[in-house]
């Protein structure tokens, strides 16, 4: 018995051992001794995850890979969670614990992983995973560089995101048609902002929607006083403000409003 790949859940799933073995091997275990993958497919990941010293828990929304998994990962079987990972609550289901998020990850709900990863930030304290590796790039990227984005940003201010390698399509069944990039994201000591965090979500949104412009030119709908914007950041282009920068620029554009 093995999962037909369906296309409109996004699966390509991960045919090679080693690279299996290597995500599983990302983990730091630090501060946490339960796991949840999301997408285990076959479970070629998940034996992996399984060998390790914590509590493995799996998510799958197609019930042909639930099955498939409940009939040869016995030791698995009531840690299945057979629904939409982007729809759960994961407090109701994990309670107070801290839990690490890993996944060769649908490419088509890849980004709101990481979104709902942020929103609970305060029970993960790392992700890692593999995902198309423009979208990797781009979580990891750094200021200055074109890739650097608002997902860049909104991720960078509560983990530290490192890129580590790049997986071929050749080892996926079906191959997609693009490279794939493993990331891992640990949970900064301080993941709290000093700012209101809707105004930085929409300062941050607001300034990379017109990226080509200046700080100066795409943050007018927040109608700033002429003082402020002498500051030298309103001279620059969004992909050029550090995290930090976002954050003090938020700042005052809140202490301007006052």
């Amino acid at each position: 018995m093995s999962v037909k790949a369906k296309k409109h859940l996004g699966q390509h799933f991960l045919k090679d051992e080693n690279i299996a073995k290597k995500i599983a091997e990302t983990l730091t275990e630090k501060n946490y001794d339960t796991v949840l993958e999301i997408g285990p497919g076959m479970g070629v990941l998940t034996k992996y995850l399984l060998q390790q010293k914590y509590t493995t828990y799996v998510i799958e929304i197609d019930i042909e890979s639930v099955a498939y998994l409940k009939k040869h990962y016995l030791n698995l079987t009531e840690r299945i969670i057979s629904e939409d990972f982007l729809k759960i609550n994961l407090n109701t289901i994990f309670n107070d614990k801290q839990i690490a998020i890993i996944g060769n990850f649908p490419y088509n709900i890849s980004s709101q992983i990481i979104f709902k990863a942020i929103e609970n930030r305060n029970k993960v304290p790392e992700l890692c995973g593999m995902f198309q590796k423009e979208v990797a790039q781009r979580i990891a990227a750094q200021p200055g560089s074109k890739s650097f984005g608002i997902i860049s940003v909104l991720t960078q201010a509560f983990y530290d995101a490192e890129y580590l390698f790049t997986v071929p399509p050749s080892v996926f069944i079906p191959p997609p048609k693009v490279d794939s990039g493993v990331i891992r994201l640990i949970r900064k000591e301080n993941f709290n902002l000093s700012v209101d965090e809707k105004l930085f979500f929409k300062v941050v949104k607001t300034a990379f929607n017109q990226r080509r412009k200046t700080i100066r030119n795409s943050l007018k709908i927040f109608n700033l006083s002429d003082k402020l914007k002498e500051d030298t950041i309103f001279a620059k282009r969004p992909e050029q403000l550090s995290v930090k920068e976002f954050i003090n620029l938020t700042k005052s554009i809140a202490n301007d409003a006052i």
